[in-house]
């Protein structure tokens, strides 16, 4: 018991577990589903790396030849609406969590990393919003970095961001490796430790 409960590998298949906390009528499999479609946009993400190019030249027309030209082009649209969906599913998950009173004492942890994961989820989707750098990217760029501004320390954030005085290709490319680097290796550090935190807990 003490090996389960002190691994992050083995805890996932313990040798036994409450009835009530695999029940579909009390989890609705939203942290299954979520992780799911997180692993579904991993490897969709991955295949679109291969097509996709970080530069003010070259997105716009590289997100229209993945619609368009490229074999399995269907890949962009599966990562899209994976992302559209975990959105979702993990909003889901928070409300199944708050009504069923899981983020109570001992789990109050846990629900501070998912609160976490929750804010890292809308991040993932607000910069991939970004990456085709049409219009709509353009001035999402604009809008959201001037939010930032309004945070203690938001001038600092901003410059960050942005890498330049306006959005310019240094923007594009910063959210990118946000997008495709850090905040992913995060977000999956957070989610195995999620769910070594839920079966400790549930097994303590």
């Amino acid at each position: 018991m003490h090996a389960v409960l002190g691994s992050v590998f083995l805890h996932l298949h313990p040798a036994r577990l409450p009835k009530h906390a695999v029940k579909l009528g009390y989890t609705w499999c939203m942290g299954g589903l979520s992780f799911f479609l997180f692993v579904n946009l991993t490897i969709t993400g991955i295949l679109l790396m291969f097509y996709y190019r970080p530069t003010v030249e070259y997105a716009y027309t590289d997100i229209i030849d993945l619609a368009e030209q490229v074999p399995l082009g269907i890949m962009r649209e599966l990562h899209r609406w994976a992302a559209h969906s975990m959105v979702l599913v993990v909003w889901l998950h928070m409300l199944r969590v708050f009504m069923t009173g899981s983020y109570k004492p001992p789990r109050e942890f846990n629900w501070g990393v998912g609160v976490l994961r929750m804010t890292l989820t809308m991040f993932l989707s607000f910069t991939g919003y970004l990456l085709p750098w049409d219009q709509l990217a353009f001035w999402g760029v604009k809008v959201g970095t001037e939010i930032a501004r309004l945070a203690p320390g938001g001038d600092i954030i901003r410059g960050i961001l942005l890498g330049d005085a306006d959005v310019s290709g240094e923007a594009l490319l910063r959210f990118y490796v946000l997008h495709v680097a850090v905040l992913p290796t995060i977000m999956g550090s957070l989610i195995a430790w999620h769910f070594w935190r839920i079966r400790k807990v549930t097994l303590s």
